[in-house]
């Protein structure tokens, strides 16, 4: 029987496994809709299968059954351009900031907008005009304007990772995805970084999928909790109806906490 989903549903997951060898089994029937302008906090063990739903919506990695929609895209179906659109509608952020550390901070920014350019770039000012203005302006938002001529390798991790989600807006994307984006970073930062994504969310009014390990940051920050233990959904719950010991539970009490109670409280 097929899973009904809301008519603002951006991104779809029907009975979709993953794997990768005969022993791996990364995502195991999964199935999930996420709504337009939804904040949703991926939960889990390490190897639960966060990344590699993360990567399935844009295409990194394709399901070995089942359907991935994405805006109205099946993913798997999609190649070539079709593939390229989708992508170009889609932000990623990733732990490990992927900044190019010898560029200014202000041209790994740019880079996000090579998407809808023609032809290489080599060098800030082989950038149109406007595309710089709007990178200053991205700079800008996330208080690091005035470092928009230095070194990317100069800034502090907290800081790099502020240049990731600049450049990731740069594609002006509907769909945000972030993958562990303060795993690597000091309690400080990482709620900066968190408040600053949450913030740009709902102003722009993005669908926003992020993968986190921090519990109470999930808590304060998603609209929703999404719970993975061996590739199975395991949560799928409103944050307003999850207490910190529900959650924990992901981690700690996979014997009490099963997928149908907890499941049930998003009713």
């Amino acid at each position: 029987m097929a899973t009904e989903h809301p008519p603002d549903t951006v991104v779809r997951f029907d009975g979709v496994s993953k794997q990768f060898d005969s022993e791996v089994l990364a995502l195991d029937d999964v199935s999930l809709s996420v709504r337009a302008g939804e904040m949703v906090v991926l939960l889990g063990l390490s190897g639960s299968g966060k990344s590699t739903l993360l990567r399935h919506v844009d295409g990194l990695q394709r399901a070995t059954s089942g359907t991935v929609t994405v805006l109205g895209t099946d993913v798997g179906r999609a190649r070539g351009a079709g593939l390229r659109r989708l992508r170009h509608r889609i932000g990623f952020v990733f732990q490990q900031f992927h900044l190019v550390g010898s560029l200014t901070v202000l041209e790994n920014v740019c880079t996000g907008a090579l998407g809808r350019l023609r032809g290489p770039r080599l060098g800030l000012l082989s950038y149109p005009r406007t595309v710089r203005h709007e990178a200053l302006r991205h700079l800008d938002r996330v208080g690091l304007l005035s470092q928009a001529f230095q070194r990317a390798d100069t800034l502090s991790g907290g800081q790099q990772q502020r240049v990731a989600v600049a450049r990731a807006l740069m594609q002006r994307p509907q769909i945000l995805l972030a993958d562990e984006p303060v795993a690597s970073l000091d309690p400080e930062s990482s709620a900066q970084i968190m408040r600053l994504i949450k913030e740009i969310g709902e102003e722009e009014g993005l669908t926003v999928l992020c993968s986190l390990h921090q519990v109470d940051l999930a808590l304060s920050w998603g609209h929703r909790i999404i719970g993975l233990r061996a590739g199975r959904v395991l949560m799928d719950s409103p944050v307003s109806a999850l207490t910190r010991d529900d959650v924990m539970s992901v981690y700690a009490r996979l014997g009490v906490a099963t997928p149908a109670v907890l499941t049930a409280k998003a009713g």
